[in-house]
């Protein structure tokens, strides 16, 4: 694998400059195995250990309970119902709709029903596994609604529908020269992070409680084991130093394990810890949400939309979670990189039997911005032209057409100088010519290949949101200690506040030190999501590192002479009037002449406002941007392919830390890849999730990323003032991957050039997937009738998930 890095920036652990590739803070202790996560935590004397006992059932009626057999297992200390439940038995994050134990009825199979107390792990897990039996649990069977399809025949959602229109899209639609109804669809995620879901409770003295969580919301789940104990806030203090990743499934449901540990600590007055096993994770936990459209288009001869209705229909699961502010963010990126100025678009959220979907890296902004591209894909081979030119002649413009459908301005629009740098470095133009050319003399292989870009909104939709704070304390020695409420999950959070710390001191990065997210520490914090981490906490920590500096910089100039304006912090000195002492010598004058060496700091995002009735108003402080060519090779006879080439380009900003932005552009461009191509979640007709395991769950592997990998940042400055003008990073190039499975697209399209349609390709484009499109793609209107009538025709019938795309 090549990729281009620009090694200008390349620094050492003790160099603090912004804009220079250090390494991650904990870099040292990932490779030698000693950073500690939660299991990896000492355990104190008299800990037990706990498992959920899981329902057997997607729909039914408890009828009765007999835990006997549970109770009498080896090693079992205690079981635990939600009857044992002192406050509020919920883990909802904003609706109290979802049980921690389910009370009466059972709504997803694998929904938590009782706890186990054990001596070990493997102990409680096995008396756990007696839930299986009837002897223990009887059930009424209930109808249940496993697919988004019967969701919506029945009216059964989890939230009113999101509804947003501007202009007039029914008479736009209707007048264009070109007109396109079709339907799509593109499943789930699971998060599949490293470190499983695990919590580890110690009861306090007073009633307080102490909760080790691998989670990316402290506060959260401080607030639902309070109200789950029926104590005040100030009782429980949930602390977490760093997570084996999280991308949004430790967002909210990492609760229900936070809350049945502190329910058994409380309960027996002994440390208890839960570590969910691989199998339960995925069992008990909600993924993506995987969505279901309709669309409708009108166009002109170039491809520009005059007009455009779209209706997403996502899976919610049994619960909210989620997924009100998740649909939010979808129907603000159905419009992606593209005008729309007439538009029609319309948000589901869909109740059925399973696994409350939440969080996952993009938040519904990825399921929004996919079906726009899929429809300019088909716009563009019914008009038959390059899908480039289709999209670029939707873009948004500069100072017009460059308004959202839901009424905010694109102000910092780089689109266009972004795609033509892109196009030059990737030799796009050349490279679809030879693919032509290959594709004319191989009867086998084709190749294909798709340049997508990417405009995504960074801030929470919802505004209070948008606040975080920090502390900084200065010790007599000159060394510097953060705490902020953001939470590192491996992106490298805590390595960035500790540079914009570190340059503000004038010090090396080895002088500063972030500890454990804790929340008796900083207080009310947000989750460490929606790629704001850094905006964020960033800032927060840079304004109370200011605020020490400020009052340094007044003692300073009595000591150096000048005013405190001329004093300057760098090379671990301070400086002003033609002289410097050591920042550790000034700190020390500071201290005995009592000058205050702690501080706190705030920052509430400037600029957001949205209004959740009309879908309208500011809700992203800026927009980050990125566009991605790849080059695939597909077999036409078995369905497999190959990514050849990839070619990055992302919008950083100004990066603050340039390795560990691209390794996050990297990351998630192959973490999005997987999802359109070879993640698949299946549920059978009972409502159990099959692809439960690495066995059954294919995730991509090193093998999968392309032999020639380029990556690069676009330089560029944010027009807004973001801590040293930077961007977010997280979330937004998990989009560049759409020009991946557009490539596939285009390799079909080229296996049976004398079709004049898109090929109707379903997401995730597994082999299968790839090869029921071909075979769909090949087959005449008639040939197709047929065949659904006939299943003993020569050519395999489209799969029912396919897209059905007409002109």
């Amino acid at each position: 694998m090549t990729s281009r890095i620009d090694t200008s920036t390349a620094g050492d652990a003790n160099h603090a400059s912004i804009g220079v590739s250090l390494p991650h803070e904990s870099a040292g202790l990932h490779v030698s195995g000693e950073a500690l996560y939660t299991d990896d935590l000492p355990e104190l004397h008299g800990t037990l250990h706990a498992a959920l006992g899981l329902a057997r059932h997607a729909h039914a009626r408890i009828v009765s309970t007999d835990l006997t057999a549970v109770r009498a297992a080896p090693g079992v200390v205690a079981v635990l119902t939600a009857s044992d439940i002192a406050g509020e038995n919920n883990c909802g994050p904003v609706l109290h709709d979802d049980p921690i134990l389910a009370d009466g009825e059972v709504q997803y199979l694998g929904q938590p029903v009782f706890v186990v107390i054990a001596q070990s792990h493997t102990l409680a897990r096995r008396a756990a596994a007696l839930a299986t039996s009837d002897d223990v649990i009887r059930y009424e069977p209930l109808e249940a609604v496993l697919s988004i399809a019967d969701a919506k025949a029945r009216q059964s959602f989890v939230l009113p529908p999101l509804h947003l229109t501007r202009g007039a899209p029914a008479a736009r639609i209707a007048a264009a020269p070109h007109r396109m109804t079709g339907t799509f669809e593109v499943g789930g995620q699971e998060q599949f992070y490293l470190e499983g879901q695990i919590a580890y409770a110690v009861p306090q003295e007073m009633d307080g409680m102490l909760i080790y969580s691998s989670t990316q919301h402290p506060s959260e789940m401080q607030a639902l084991v309070a109200h789950m104990l029926n104590v005040p806030a100030h009782n429980v203090v949930c602390e977490c130093r760093r997570m084996g990743g999280g991308f949004g499934g430790k967002e909210s449901q990492s609760a229900v394990f936070a809350c049945a540990a502190a329910l058994a600590a409380r309960t027996l007055n002994r440390p208890v810890k839960l570590r969910a096993d691989r199998d339960d994770d995925f069992t008990i936990t909600g993924k993506r949400h995987d969505a279901a459209y309709e669309y409708e288009v009108g166009f002109d001869e170039d491809g520009r939309i005059a007009g455009v209705r779209v209706e997403i229909a996502l899976r919610a699961g049994y619960s909210a979670d989620l997924s009100g502010a998740v649909a939010t963010r979808a129907v603000c990126h159905v419009d992606n990189a593209y005008y729309l100025s007439d538009v029609d678009i319309v948000a589901l959220c869909c109740k059925t039997n399973t696994q409350s979907n939440t969080a996952f890296r993009g938040f519904g902004g990825p399921q929004g911005a996919l079906v726009m591209e899929v429809m300019l894909d088909d716009i563009a081979r019914q008009l038959q032209r390059d899908p480039l030119d289709v999209r670029r002649v939707n873009y948004y413009g500069v100072g017009e057409r460059d308004v959202t459908p839901y009424g905010q301005r694109v102000e910092d629009n780089i689109l266009a100088p972004l795609t033509d740098e892109l196009l030059a470095t990737s030799q796009y133009q050349a490279r679809r010519v030879a693919i032509a050319a290959f594709n004319a003399t191989s009867p086998i292989l084709r190749r294909g290949i798709a340049l997508t870009a990417v405009k995504f909104g960074i801030s929470f939709n919802v505004p209070f949101l948008n606040q975080a704070g920090a502390l900084v304390h200065v010790y007599r020695d000159g060394s510097v200690l953060v705490n902020h409420g953001g939470t590192e999950m491996g992106q490298g959070l805590n390595t960035k506040v500790a540079q914009v710390v570190a340059h503000a001191f004038g010090l090396p990065l080895s002088r500063v030190r972030v500890t454990a997210t804790d929340t008796s520490k900083v207080a009310n914090t947000s989750a460490t999501a929606a790629s704001t981490g850094s905006d964020l906490n960033g800032k927060a920590a840079e304004a109370a590192a200011h605020i020490i500096c400020e009052r340094l910089a007044g003692l300073a100039a009595k000591q150096l002479g000048g005013t405190a304006q001329d004093v300057r912090f760098a090379d671990s000195a301070v400086h002003a009037n033609g002289a410097s002492i050591p920042f550790a010598q000034l700190v020390e004058s500071a201290y005995l002449a009592r000058v205050q060496l702690w501080s706190d700091g705030f920052y509430a995002t400037p600029k957001v406002h949205w209004d959740a009735k009309t879908l309208t108003g500011h809700p992203f402080y800026y927009f980050a941007y990125g566009a991605a060519v790849s080059e695939v090779v597909v077999d036409t006879l078995t369905g497999e392919w190959k990514l050849v080439r990839a070619d990055l380009l992302h919008d950083a900003g100004q990066s603050i830390n340039p390795a560990i932005d691209i390794g996050q552009v990297e990351g998630a461009f192959i973490q999005g890849m997987g999802w359109l191509t070879t993640e698949e979640l299946w549920w059978n007709s009972d409502g159990r999730l099959m692809t439960h395991a690495p066995s059954t769950y294919k995730i991509p592997a090193v093998s999968d990323t392309p032999a020639a990998f380029y990556t690069r940042l676009y330089r560029n400055e944010n027009a807004e003032p973001t801590v040293f003008r930077s961007k977010a990073v997280g979330e937004p190039p998990l989009l560049l991957p759409f020009s991946v499975f557009l490539a596939l697209r285009d390799a079909i399209a080229a296996a049976v050039p004398h079709a004049k349609r898109a090929p109707p390709l379903r997401a995730p484009a597994t082999p299968e997937a790839i090869l029921d499109a071909i075979d769909a793609l090949g087959a005449s209107p008639q040939e197709q009738e047929h065949q659904e009538s006939n299943a003993a025709g020569a050519v395999t019938p489209p799969s029912p998930k396919t897209a059905d795309t007409t002109a």
